[in-house]
């Protein structure tokens, strides 16, 4: 017999995190938020300084993509995840202040895990490899910030039936471990 599969509608809170699996389908409908490496240096270095984010991180998902350009039937091109490792340096300090779920490829480092457990957060994996199939998911795009960027620009997606496995949950458990 195979498990459900869970619809999230984000923003997420920890109740909702904290009862999903490690190894729970998932499928996302709503507003996630798409920022690689660079958009996530600039996002600490905004909280450094104790400039707001650009975005209400309070239960948000975060996407690790940088999609090409759509076409003129489809809002993106390829929106494949990207390796998550990159935003490992970065991951605790957004969790601790309410990032509630992070969609990528690979597994986490330890102080990531650590701050998913403390925090009740989740990391999501995406199929790497399908960024065509997953582009058909996002229903509309737009650039919130850091622009300049070009792909790596921090989006605002709207999503629907987006598909994700809950890689690591909130209680520490890897689908990278086991």
């Amino acid at each position: 017999m195979t498990n459900p599969i869970i619809l999230l509608n984000p923003p997420l809170d920890e109740a909702t995190t904290r009862g999903l699996r490690a190894g729970d389908e998932v499928r996302i409908t709503g507003a996630i938020y798409a920022a690689r490496d660079a958009a996530h240096k600039r996002l600490i270095a905004a909280l450094d300084k104790g400039d707001p984010l650009p975005f209400d991180i309070q239960g948000a998902i975060v996407y690790y993509v940088g999609p090409t350009p759509g076409t003129p039937d489809q809002v993106l091109g390829s929106a494949g995840p990207t390796t998550s490792g990159r935003m490992d340096r970065y991951a605790p300090r957004l969790i601790e202040i309410g990032l509630r779920a992070m969609i990528g490829k690979g597994n986490r480092n330890a102080e990531v895990v650590e701050a998913m457990r403390r925090c009740g957060a989740v990391y999501l994996a995406a199929t790497g490899g399908a960024g065509a199939l997953l582009a058909k998911r996002i229903v509309r795009s737009e650039i919130v910030a850091y622009e300049d960027l070009g792909a790596e620009a921090l989006r605002r997606m709207e999503v629907v039936d987006f598909p994700s496995i809950v890689a690591i949950d909130s209680h520490g458990r890897s689908l990278y471990s086991r």
